[in-house]
């Protein structure tokens, strides 16, 4: 089912863990399968000098996070901005269609991490991030209220 690339990065994830002084924290839930991704960023002079994550979830909810995070470390905030889920599956040399949800997740977990930076910072929140993390705020409260551990 998953190509030997995915199965690298699902086997030894990459960047796992998180940052106690992160600059920018995302987590993003998917609304298909249920599965949890969150991101801490480390920015020095506009660009991601450290990245880690951590996912409950499948195998490629795993490889997607660590693959996103080679892909975005040492780029700049506008770089990592137009990463897009095709660039993960790409880097992953494909991803089965019915997983390719999971490029999603991740993604919106590392531009969540992102927008909070960038609001951290007082600087301009795109409109797209900003309306993302208001519609998953609710459901991530709920979750925390009944006692969900989020990553």
């Amino acid at each position: 089912m998953y190509n030997e690339t995915v199965l690298q990065h699902y086997r030894n994830p990459r960047n796992v863990g998180d940052i106690q002084d992160a600059d920018g924290i995302g987590i993003y839930m998917s609304d298909i399968c249920g599965d949890i991704t969150k991101f801490w960023i480390k920015v020095r002079e506009g660009k991601i000098v450290d990245v880690k994550y951590r996912t409950q979830g499948c195998a490629a909810s795993i490889a997607c996070g660590s693959v996103l995070t080679e892909l975005v470390k040492n780029k700049t905030i506008e770089e990592a901005l137009k990463l897009t889920k095709d660039d993960i599956i790409s880097a992953l040399n494909g991803l089965p269609e019915m997983k390719t949800h999971c490029s999603v997740l991740a993604d919106d977990a590392l531009k969540d991490a992102i927008r909070d930076y960038l609001s951290r910072n007082q600087l301009p929140v795109p409109r797209d991030l900003h309306e993302k993390h208001e519609r998953m705020r609710p459901l991530l409260e709920k979750m925390k209220q009944m006692g969900y551990v989020l990553i």
